[in-house]
C-alpha cells in the first residue's frame, strides 16, 4: 500500500488471449496480486513469442533482426486490458506512446477510458496539442525522459547531434542559478507546472530527494 506499481504490455502480447497470461506472469515475477496501473507500451502489435523461448522477447521474432507484425487491433488489445480491471489484476489501465489519432479512436469504443497517457516530454519535445487533448478528456499525462531527447538519440536523428544536452542548456542553467536549484529540478518543475506527472529514474538516494524537491519553488 506504500507503493504505486505500474507495468506495461509488450508488443508481442497484443493478441487478446495473450494479455491476461503475460500479466499473471508479471504479477508472479513481482510477487503481487494486482498492478495499480497497467499500460499498453507501444501501439505496435508484433507476433507472439513464447516466454519459454525468450523473455523478455524484444522487438525481433528471431531475437536478431526479423520483425513480424501481428494482426491484433488496438480495440482487441484494449478489450483484453479492460478484462484485467474486471478481474482485479489491475486497478487502472492506460496507454503509452499513443498520438492523438489513436487516442480518439480508442475513446470511441472504450468501456473503461484510459486513466493515463505516458509520453516522452521535455523542452525539445513539448507535445502541446497532445497534452491538451488528454487533459480535456480527463486522461492524466505522465512524462518520461524529462532530462533529454532519448528517442532522438536512440534513432540517430541528425538533429540530435546539434542539440545541447538539456542539463547544459544555458537558459536552463541560468534559471537554475537564479533559484538556487539544479538544472534537473528546473526541468522537472517546468513539466509539473504543465500539470504532468514525472518519473525520473535514479538509484541514488540523494538524487531521489533532489527530484522530489522540485515542486516547492
Amino acid at each position: 500500500s506504500d507503493l504505486f506499481i505500474t507495468s506495461k504490455l509488450w508488443n508481442t502480447f497484443h493478441d487478446g488471449p495473450r494479455v491476461e497470461p503475460i500479466v499473471k506472469k508479471q504479477l508472479a515475477d513481482w510477487g503481487l496480486d494486482y498492478f495499480d496501473l497497467y499500460l499498453i507500451h507501444f501501439p505496435v502489435a508484433l507476433e507472439w513469442v513464447d516466454p519459454a523461448v525468450r523473455y523478455p522477447p524484444g522487438w525481433h521474432y528471431d531475437g536478431k533482426s526479423e520483425i513480424r507484425p501481428s494482426k491484433a487491433t488496438i480495440q482487441e488489445t484494449w478489450t483484453a486490458m479492460e478484462a484485467l480491471v474486471e478481474k482485479g489484476l489491475s486497478r487502472s489501465i492506460g496507454v503509452s506512446n499513443f498520438q492523438a489519432q489513436l487516442g480518439y479512436d480508442l475513446l470511441r469504443y472504450a468501456k473503461i477510458r484510459p486513466a493515463s497517457l505516458q509520453i516522452e516530454h521535455h523542452p525539445y519535445l513539448v507535445q502541446e496539442e497532445l497534452i491538451k487533448l488528454a487533459q480535456k478528456e480527463g486522461i492524466a499525462v505522465t512524462a518520461y525522459s524529462s532530462f533529454g531527447p532519448a528517442s532522438f538519440l536512440e534513432f540517430n536523428f541528425p538533429s540530435a547531434v546539434k542539440m545541447v544536452p538539456l542539463m547544459e542548456d544555458p537558459l536552463i542553467k541560468e534559471i537554475a542559478a537564479k533559484h538556487g536549484r539544479e538544472p534537473s529540478q528546473v526541468l522537472l518543475r517546468w513539466a509539473t507546472q504543465r500539470g504532468l506527472a514525472v518519473i525520473p529514474k535514479t538509484s541514488r538516494q540523494a538524487v531521489m530527494a533532489q527530484n522530489l524537491a522540485c515542486t516547492d519553488f
